[in-house]
């Protein structure tokens, strides 16, 4: 009887708890997603209604508020990438001329050729870029390849300082410009004093000319939304100078092989201009238009850039 009775209790206690394990099984939550926070912006890690992986991206209004707070607020490491050109303004007809009358003395206001060899004139044109007169000197000569005439921009630091409320600010930074310029055309910069650009014998697969800054823009800029940066309208609008680090030349050509050539090649050492960019959300473009030639004398191009700005940190 007491064994009846034992074995009754524990048939009684072993339903109750199944019941006990189903109905707690049954009550548990769902797992919570994993979220991760990097400054303003969360990542939502889930699974969808197929039981795969997904992420969700999201702003986070608060942090970006909370920054609100700071007057002086600073970026690192911000990249452009772009392309390069000029606008050419040289005196092609008067080195024509000169190319086919090399012993004239008088030209332009009377000035002699040799008093003006080293400015933007005719004559120091055709002292840059001698030619013959059977083959006189055309815009032509210095035709780019425009999507190989890379141009890459590190700016090491910007920083946005507070004009009024967040929306009107002073944008300044530091960084590298690094220009590409890429001839269509078999031209040779030859080292030197003075400098000269030649017409070469060869065909090259690769003719570029390297031009590098070290850069500072200072722009006002207008920020729509200061608080929600994703759906904000940015647009910034100054002045930028420059001093060139370092220039190069890179040929390659089947009888000459690699070429490399480091020289001022002629080119300005300062560098002033007009800087802007122009963005909704993270998205920015920029774009520089140089008020200085790129050459010292001779050619005078006025060098270009517009490209995709990427955010820093």
């Amino acid at each position: 009887m007491k064994h009846k009775f034992l074995l009754c209790l524990l048939l009684v206690l072993s339903v109750v708890w199944a019941h006990a394990q189903k109905a707690s099984t049954s009550q548990v939550a769902p797992a919570t997603p994993d979220t991760i926070q990097i400054k303003g912006l969360i990542i939502i890690k889930g699974k969808n209604d197929k039981g795969r992986t997904s992420y969700k991206f999201y702003n986070d209004t608060a942090y970006a508020r909370n920054k609100l707070k700071r007057n002086l607020q600073t970026k690192w490491f911000i990249f452009d990438l772009g392309f390069n050109n000029f606008i050419d303004r040289s005196e092609y007809n008067g080195a024509s001329f000169l190319s086919y009358y090399p012993n004239t003395t008088n030209f332009y206001n009377g000035a002699a050729p040799a008093s003006r060899a080293y400015d933007y004139s005719a004559t120091g044109l055709a002292t840059f870029a001698p030619r013959e007169g059977s083959e006189p000197l055309t815009p032509s000569e210095f035709k780019l390849i425009t999507g190989k005439s890379i141009n890459f921009n590190i700016w090491l630091f910007e920083q946005r300082l507070n004009i009024t409320k967040h929306k009107l600010n002073l944008l300044y930074a530091l960084g590298l410009e690094m220009n590409n310029f890429r001839y269509a055309r078999n031209i040779t910069y030859q080292p030197g004093y003075p400098t000269r650009i030649i017409r070469d014998s060869v065909e090259f697969s690769k003719n570029k000319l390297f031009a590098e800054y070290i850069s500072i823009p200072v722009m006002l800029n207008f920020n729509s939304n200061p608080a929600r940066p994703s759906r904000a309208f940015q647009a910034s609008f100054g002045v930028s100078g420059g001093y060139l680090l370092k220039s190069r030349t890179k040929q390659i050509s089947e009888e000459r092989g690699k070429v490399r050539k480091t020289d001022d090649f002629n080119l300005n050492k300062w560098r002033f201009g007009l800087t802007s960019e122009l963005g909704y959300g993270p998205v920015k473009l920029y774009g520089n238009f140089a008020l200085t030639p790129l050459h010292d004398y001779g050619l005078q191009q006025y060098p270009f850039s517009i490209g995709l700005r990427l955010n820093g940190f």
